[in-house]
């Protein structure tokens, strides 16, 4: 077991001999043996033992001891007011950190101060703004199993910064490792039958309390937030899912909050107040996207290492003024729609948006000023926010009335929707107004944020300190009068309060009411009656007001905590708001255009259409000089494309411009396009570039054919299939063979709308022979030995990949280049001789076929084949087209 977690094993064998402050950190310890204790001790948090020699290592600390009557025990500390940047980077290192805070000021109460932990902190269940990595959410997530011979799989999904809490399930584990793959989770809560569940690479993965995840016990806890589970939910693995995360969240939170109550049972329980909403939804409701889709399309990461880090679908299109607008984009983007009605009505705010410069405008600007309610929220409902938090709900408040007033000409009906869900939540504001300075500081117990005239009491007391400080001010010149000493100084601190101080030179000066308080090396330090007790009525009220400030602030944070559903409500529509807006900003200014969405038959079979005039891929456009449009023409009678053409021509970026024009329709956006008609696609399968899984025993080969394995069995006539290059990491027939019965299954059986981009040219041929396939190649032309690429797309197949040429391109040294076409011609024009064996004679092998010996034109060949076989580049064909070409003219020669 680690030493750094548990109760450390020298405490635990003299327990009951340990100092009480020891004590209480050996007990915690116990109760919190997954996590790394952080221990309160003053202005630092302590770790002790084996915590404190690893902690040293980790943080770069200094490792010092800590001795009582039972020994000598290792410490390091890190300092309270700069513990996040620590604690970052023990989350970085894989622990759990439990927080244990004084819950009580030293001196209230007599024996040790009393400690607890008030929060657990893990990398799914940050609310820190320091540790939290950027905007977008961060989910912790929890699966769980249903009884019966389906075994369905739940999957349960909580930001518990925001509040956001999404629960599905499926009797398919893949269809759960798809959601797992779109939320991309910080962190897994999984019970005791987690067996074989698709974990998320490269989170932590939390076991949990099995009770937790108990039925009963799951359906109590679910009920205690949002009543009926099964009102809410579908089925028992839901249930026990959703409970099980709730009950964690509550365990992070910690035990010290004034939230706590207790369930029937006397169970504690650390209440959530700001989870308002369960939302159980269908994965069946949008467009489904797998891992390897969400990679492939470089939807939220760019795929290459050096790329630049908004190279992504989200990096172009996140033009949002707010945090708020910038997750519910992601979302958008994570999720894309299915039906054509609410595809629709963003498309309709979109384009009136787009329409009006100055609306647009207008909104963006007032939108910067919006903070990020949702987890502000849940910062003031967790009894964690400060002045300085109220106030910027305030400030978001004050905005929503102008932002109101902005959409009060607009005509769409999501528009106006949206208008009257902006509640300004004037009594909010107003109570924040009246109750905190306009300019609050950070601590909230030292004074300092109450308004003033908000509470008579606190003015009185206030009134009294201030009274009693004119009063000293007063005191010194009185006294440098009374007495003639000109360098007698009225002074306070902390130790000693106020005094009269007076040099050694005037001692004599002293009036006999002063009495000695405190002697300095070249003065002394005097107080009188009379200041004395202007000192306690002036201590006396700063306490008591600091005091009642306290208590005002928290009655005011907790009057605002009660009005959680109204501030979510007001985030989702701000959120919304700001999102269309910088759909409507990307579209007006990179010149997209609206989309038509066809008509979905739910009972249709016969597959897609995708009609696409001068269409640009929205990421690459933006990285580069220039940009080539090209369209595209799907429909359920050309359905499967077969696109050939050199490295580098173009093929990849068409396939995935198709498929990102697709998902930003549904999404609901604008998109780069002359023009567009777009059928709801219910996925979007990618086989796209060369990947390997070596730690899990995986060639790139093995991840290919997995990959295809997953299209063929999971794709139907809705479906969007992009691949590339299937079967290169095998011998050239093997791969041939496979991509041969791809392309025969996907178009026969399955039926799915496919771009099929190959160097395997012998699949053009097949394409003439498929109904519903056609084929299509980008334009290259070579000058003066180079190639030149066009990024042109037209009807045909092309004539060669002019591997050779990208080659050179790239560097190759020359050397290399001379030598492969060199083999490329060998290959190409030699029957027989060193090298691969050479298909047999046909006549040879006794083919009823083979073309009979003539003396007409060169050797015995017709003419006409003799010019061709001389026209042919063979430096810039490859093996397999050399012989694709061969075969040609052999038939040729058999008619």
């Amino acid at each position: 077991m680690d030493p750094a977690l548990g109760p450390p094993d020298a405490m635990a064998e003299k327990r009951d001999e340990l100092t009480p402050m020891m004590r209480q950190y050996h007990d915690l310890c116990a109760r919190y043996d997954d996590a790394l204790v952080l221990f309160q001790v003053g202005d630092f948090y302590e770790t002790f033992c084996g915590a404190a020699e690893r902690t040293a290592r980790l943080l770069e600390v200094t490792l010092t001891s800590r001795e009582d009557s039972t020994g000598e025990y290792p410490m390091t500390g890190i300092p309270v007011d700069n513990a996040e940047s620590y604690i970052e980077e023990l989350l970085e290192a894989g622990y759990r950190v439990a927080v244990a805070d004084q819950i009580e000021e030293p001196g209230e109460s007599p024996g040790v101060v009393e400690r607890a932990v008030t929060r657990v902190i893990t990398p799914g269940t940050l609310t820190e703004d320091e540790l939290l990595a950027s905007d977008d959410n961060n989910f912790v997530a929890a699966l769980a199993r249903g009884d019966g011979r389906e075994r369905t799989l739940a999957l349960a999904l909580l930001d518990v910064s925001t509040g956001d809490f999404l629960a599905t399930s499926s009797t398919s584990a893949e269809a759960i490792a798809d959601e797992v793959s779109r939320f991309d989770p910080s962190e897994a809560v999984v019970g005791p039958d987690s067996s074989g569940d698709p974990l998320p690479e490269g989170c932590m993965v939390t076991p949990f309390d099995p009770d937790a995840f108990a039925l009963e016990r799951a359906t109590e806890t679910v009920s205690t937030y949002f009543g009926e589970p099964d009102a809410l939910l579908a089925g028992d693995a839901e249930i026990r899912a959703c409970g099980a995360l709730l009950e964690y969240a509550e365990y992070a939170r910690g035990g010290a909050e004034s939230g706590t109550d207790e369930d029937a049972d006397g169970t504690a329980r650390n209440r959530l107040e700001y989870l308002t909403h369960l939302t159980r939804y269908d994965p069946r409701e949008y467009l489904l996207l797998d891992a390897v889709a969400l990679r492939s399309l470089e939807l939220f990461e760019p795929r290459a290492v050096r790329a630049r880090e908004d190279a992504t679908l989200v990096g172009v299109l996140d033009e949002t003024a707010s945090a708020l607008g910038g997750r519910a984009l992601r979302d958008w983007i994570r999720r894309p729609l299915l039906e054509p009605d609410r595809i629709e009505a963003r498309l309709d705010a979109v384009e009136e948006l787009t329409g009006s410069v100055q609306c647009r405008e207008q909104l963006y600007e007032l939108l910067r000023d919006v903070y990020d309610l949702e987890r502000l929220i849940g910062r003031i409902s967790r009894e964690r926010a400060n002045a300085r938090d109220l106030r910027s709900l305030r400030d978001t408040l004050a905005v929503v009335p102008e932002i109101r007033d902005g959409l009060a000409d607009a005509d769409c009906a999501r528009l106006r929707e949206l208008r009257e869900d902006l509640d300004p939540l004037a009594d909010v504001r107003e109570l924040i107004d009246d109750a905190v300075v306009s300019d609050p500081p950070i601590e909230i117990t030292e004074g300092g944020i109450v308004a003033e005239e908000y509470d008579e009491v606190l003015d009185d007391l206030r009134g009294t300190a201030r009274d009693g400080k004119q009063w000293i001010d007063d005191l010194e010149a009185h006294e440098r009068e009374r007495t003639g000493v000109d360098s007698l100084k009225v002074g306070y601190n902390s130790v000693h309060g106020y005094y009269i101080e007076v040099t050694n030179p005037n001692l004599d000066a002293v009036p006999e009411n002063y009495q000695r308080r405190q002697t300095l090396k070249n003065s002394e330090r005097f107080v009188t009656p009379e200041l004395k007790e202007r000192e306690d009525e002036i201590v006396g009220a700063e306490e008591r007001a600091d005091e009642l400030e306290y208590e005002l602030f928290c009655e005011v944070r907790s009057a605002v905590a009660d009005e959680v559903e109204r501030v979510q409500a007001l985030a989702d529509a701000l959120a919304t708001v700001d999102a269309l807006v910088s759909l409507a900003t990307v579209a007006a200014q990179y010149d997209y255009c609206r989309p038509e969405i066809a008509e979905r038959d739910e009972e249709a079979t016969d597959g897609l259409e995708i009609d696409v005039e001068g269409g640009r891929h929205p990421v690459v456009e933006r990285t580069q000089e220039s940009f080539v449009p090209n369209g595209a023409a799907l429909s359920p009678e050309r359905r499967l494309a077969v696109i050939t053409g050199p490295n580098m021509s173009g093929k990849s970026t068409y396939m995935r411009q198709v498929a990102q024009i697709v998902l930003l329709a549904q999404v609901g956006s604008f998109v780069p396009a002359e023009s567009a008609r777009i059928s709801p696609v219910d996925r979007i399968f990618t086989r796209v570039g060369a990947s390997d899984d070596i730690a899990g025993g995986r060639s790139t080969f093995m991840v290919e054919m997995d990959e295809l394995a997953t299209i063929l069995r999971e794709a139907d006539e809705r479906s969007l299939v992009l691949l590339d290059e299937v079967g290169r990491g095998t011998s050239t027939a093997d791969g041939l063979a496979i991509a041969q019965a791809i392309t025969e299954h996907l178009h026969d059986e399955v039926g799915a709308t496919t771009l099929f981009a190959t160097h395997h040219h012998p699949l053009t041929e097949l394409a003439d022979e498929l109904e519903a396939a056609f084929t299509l190649h980008f334009e290259v032309e070579q000058r003066e030995g180079e190639v030149v690429f066009h990024h042109e797309i037209a009807p045909g197949a092309a004539t060669g990949s002019y591997g050779v040429e990208v080659a050179t391109a790239a560097g190759v040294p020359e050397s290399v280049v001379e030598r492969s076409r060199e083999l490329v011609a060998e290959n190409a024009d030699e029957p027989a001789g060193d090298g691969p064996e050479p298909r047999a004679d046909p006549q040879e092998r006794g083919d009823a076929h083979a073309p009979a010996s003539t003396d007409g034109g060169s050797q015995g060949v017709p003419d006409d084949v003799a010019r061709e076989l001389r026209s042919l580049e063979l430096a810039h064909l490859t093996p397999v087209e050399a012989l694709t070409e061969l075969d040609r003219l052999q038939r040729l020669l058999e008619e």
